[in-house]
């Protein structure tokens, strides 16, 4: 089970939802409704960027000779624009905007957790089933050939 498979986004969308509601509240109780919002806009930005890297990992790994370095600028200019964007809001909003750069933050948590926890349940429930093989589920085993020393 790669971790592609285990990124879910309407999942992360709705916890996105549920997280920005619940600050929001907690937020306005304390007088500060907009920090609530800003936290949200920061979660709506990553979740925009997680998007956009499937989709640049989707393109770039469907060419023939995909290139490490094709990657690195796609995920370098990317980043620089949600930072910079997200250091703009902060900047201009401030200090409730600052909530955009906690939502990235927060984001990132989430994003990690959702796509790892699903992958660490499935490797500790024996990925090498037979159903995993059968469903084309690539397992840790796979592709993989036992030496002995005697083959040196």
């Amino acid at each position: 089970m790669f971790p592609s498979v285990a990124f879910r986004p309407v999942r992360l969308l709705v916890i996105s939802v549920v997280l920005t509601a619940a600050a929001m509240l907690v937020a306005g109780l304390g007088g500060h409704l907009m920090v609530g919002v800003f936290l949200g806009v920061g979660l709506l930005l990553g979740l925009l960027n997680a998007l956009l890297v499937r989709r640049s990992v989707e393109s770039i790994t469907a060419r023939e000779h995909p290139l490490k370095s094709s990657m690195a600028l796609n995920s370098a200019s990317r980043l620089a624009i949600i930072t910079v964007l997200g250091l703009i809001v902060a900047y201009i909003f401030r200090p409730a905007g600052l909530g955009v750069v906690f939502g990235l933050a927060l984001f990132q948590v989430l994003l990690v957790a959702a796509t790892a926890l699903p992958v660490w349940k499935k490797l500790r429930s024996g990925a090498g089933s037979d159903s995993d093989a059968d469903s084309g589920v690539l397992t840790a085993s796979e592709g993989t050939e036992v030496r002995s020393p005697s083959d040196d």
